[in-house]
Order: C-alpha cells, then structure tokens, then sequence
C-alpha cells in the first residue's frame, strides 16, 4: 500500500472533536506502518480538514510523508465562513500538492474529485453515519475498487 484517501461529513459534533483527532492520529499512524506515503483528502470542511490537520502533524515527525489535496474547484471556499477559510487557507499552504478538478463549481465536480482520490487510493479512511450523499458515494467506490475501508464514524 502507498496512499490513502479520507472522506467525510462537513458536520462533526464539537463534543466529539478531541476523540476524533485521537482517532486520526492512530489511523494515520496505522496507514503508514501499512506503507501509506501519500495521504489525500478532499479539502472541504469537517473531516476533511481534521484529516489534513492530522496529515500535517504526523509528517512532523515522519517527513516521508505527503499530503495532497484533491479539489473539487478553485470556488470551494465561496460560501464559508472566515476561520473555515482560513483553515483551509493553512492546510493548503501545507499541502505537497493540490490537484484542481474544475475552475469553477461545476455539477458532477465533487463527483470527479471523490472518484479521482479513491482511483489513486490503496485505502480509505472515512467518516461516514449516512447512506446518501458524496462521502457515502466514496465509500462505495471504494468498495467498488476493493481496498480496505476503515470507517471511523462508530468510534467518537
């Protein structure tokens, strides 16, 4: 295994972001002994930005690593908030690389960005508690293609 892809909701309960930080670390710190080098997200709010935030400190004391962001489009920040932008804002000047799906909000654009991340994936770490929506969507490409899925949504 060389890389791994996280998907998850925007919306994570404030009371359970401590434990889900736990959570990443240890997955993250599982991925890699795996032989994970290469961690992609999708660079949206919510899990996506806990990941990345993750990424970022665990290549602190592991510098083989790399983070890189899958963007839907280069407007994806338009409708946040201040401090949800300047998060982003910090994991991309973080990032090893940023791939750009569309210029512009596009239909089918977060479509393409989840299926581009799990076509370069060898494992997936989510956070999924729906059936429906883009991050349910990964989740079963990623079944479709048959690598390990690891859904953190049960433990925090």
């Amino acid at each position: 295994m060389e890389s791994c892809a996280f998907s998850g909701h925007r919306a994570i309960p404030a009371a359970s972001g401590q434990a889900l930080r736990d959570l990443l670390a240890r997955a993250i710190a599982y991925a890699y002994a795996q032989g994970c080098r290469t961690f992609y997200t999708g660079g949206a709010i919510g899990f996506d930005t806990y990941a990345a935030k993750a990424v970022i400190l665990f290549r602190v004391s592991h510098p083989d690593v790399r983070l890189v962001l899958m963007l839907p489009c280069a407007d994806q920040t338009l409708k946040w908030t201040s401090m949800q932008r300047a998060a982003y804002d910090y994991i991309l000047s973080e990032a090893d690389e940023s791939i750009l799906i569309s210029e512009e909000y596009k239909r089918g654009c977060m479509e393409r960005r989840n299926r581009a991340m799990i076509d370069r994936a060898d494992m997936l770490i989510c956070y999924v508690g729906r059936k429906t929506g883009g991050t349910a969507q990964t989740k079963r490409f990623a079944a479709q293609k048959g690598i390990p899925i690891y859904n953190l949504y049960g433990s925090v």
